[in-house]
């Protein structure tokens, strides 16, 4: 794609740099670990709960998040939002391997059952991320903001269906950065929330 835009000066461009704060600030390695601690906490109102959801951020976000900065560190992907889509089946596959341990543990340990549910969701949405990468670089921005909202809504009630305009925000970001298309970004936000609409509530 295309370079950012920048300033007279050789800067990028105010919007640009807005654009980076933004995909940095809610990027999934902050969702992830955030919603689920928000589920956890809600499942029980108490510390345990909170526990609980950092249990399963271990296995669903920190781990993840590790895997990607060390194989980018190695060489083996360009940055740890992997830009270049045949780069990503490998940590989506190491993240999904990663997340199958831990609701392997929360299931084990006898986690509150919206925990569980959450994770299940969480899984079935890296699948049909894997097998959209085969042929589509879907924003996997956009379609764990738009999961998470979905998510937030069904816990603690249809007034946090107000935060969906930060999926949109969050897709402007990613398109500034030249780093999705309009639809990439649109799509993903729709298929993170449909899936976790759908296996979400079935689980729990």
């Amino acid at each position: 794609m295309s370079s950012v835009s920048v300033s007279a000066d050789g800067r990028p461009a105010p919007r640009t740099r807005v654009a980076r704060v933004v995909t940095e600030l809610f990027a999934p390695a902050f969702l992830v670990p955030g919603v689920l601690v928000a589920v956890g906490w809600h499942s029980t109102r108490s510390p345990a709960g909170v526990g609980w959801g950092l249990l399963g951020a271990l296995f669903c976000g920190v781990i993840p998040i590790a895997f990607v900065l060390y194989g980018v560190r190695r060489g083996y992907w360009t940055d740890h939002h992997i830009r270049i889509r045949r780069q990503r089946a490998v940590p989506i596959l190491g993240t999904a391997a990663s997340v199958v341990v831990g609701l392997a543990a929360l299931l084990r340990l006898g986690a509150p059952r919206d925990v569980v549910a959450l994770v299940v969701a969480m899984l079935a949405g890296l699948a049909v991320a894997l097998a959209v990468t085969a042929f589509w670089k879907i924003s996997v921005h956009t379609a764990v903001a738009g999961g998470t909202v979905t998510v937030l809504a069904l816990t603690f009630g249809s007034a946090v269906a107000a935060a969906a305009p930060l999926v949109a925000l969050i897709g402007w970001s990613r398109v500034e950065l030249r780093d999705h298309t309009p639809m990439q970004t649109v799509v993903g936000g729709l298929v993170g929330a449909v899936v976790a609409a759908m296996v979400f509530t079935l689980a729990r």
